[in-house]
């Protein structure tokens, strides 16, 4: 469904394991950078009332995980560091066309956050289907199936809303450009590193 072309392998959730504190701050930021994304496209694009209502949704259930995360945290006695630098976003970021339209732009925006929740939705099932920790494990389940639905949200506005951009094609780009950056990563205890 997601279209990745590289899994992340298993083993990465050893790392991931071995500083949960790391992995949940930076977990915490990566929800929070989600929210205030969706918020950003809101402000943008705040003529398209659909998208302004499911992207006020999505910003709501973002900022409802960055919360989740933070409780969990504080239940297990863990402090949200300081916000962490994302490699991987700003690499894709970097990736995105800045020139066209303004329509040209919104629908890269758009492909850009699904590229993103498609490898945090990935994430996520590795992590629910290897980790140790039981209430990870289920807490990791749940956020799967959420960023699913952001990722079809966001691919499905850029396919509406294009004008002149063939979505299939661009999108087919963001796969095979990801795919060229993600052997770089999964060997931090972060949610992309």
């Amino acid at each position: 469904m997601l279209g990745l072309k590289l899994r992340t392998d298993p083993r990465w959730v050893n790392i991931a394991e071995s500083n949960l504190e790391e992995l949940l701050t930076d977990h915490a930021w990566c929800e929070q950078k989600a929210a205030s994304n969706a918020i950003s496209l809101v402000a943008y694009n705040s003529e398209l009332e659909d998208l302004v209502t499911d992207l006020l949704a999505i910003a709501k259930e973002e900022v409802e995980h960055f919360q989740q995360v933070h409780e969990l945290m504080k239940r297990r006695g863990y402090v949200l560091g300081r916000e962490r630098k994302d490699d991987y976003v700003n690499e894709l970021y970097k990736f995105m066309k800045k020139d066209g339209s303004r329509n040209d732009a919104l629908i890269d925006r758009l492909l850009f956050a699904a590229m993103i929740e498609a490898r945090s939705c990935e994430r996520f099932k590795v992590l629910s289907e290897n980790i140790q920790d039981e209430e990870l494990k289920v807490f990791y389940r749940d956020l799967m199936a959420s960023e699913a639905g952001h990722y079809t949200t966001f691919l499905g506005y850029a396919r509406k809303y294009t004008l002149s951009v063939d979505v299939e094609k661009r999108w087919k780009e963001w796969i095979d450009f990801e795919d060229s950056i993600i052997t770089k990563y999964g060997n931090k205890e972060t949610v992309h590193g």
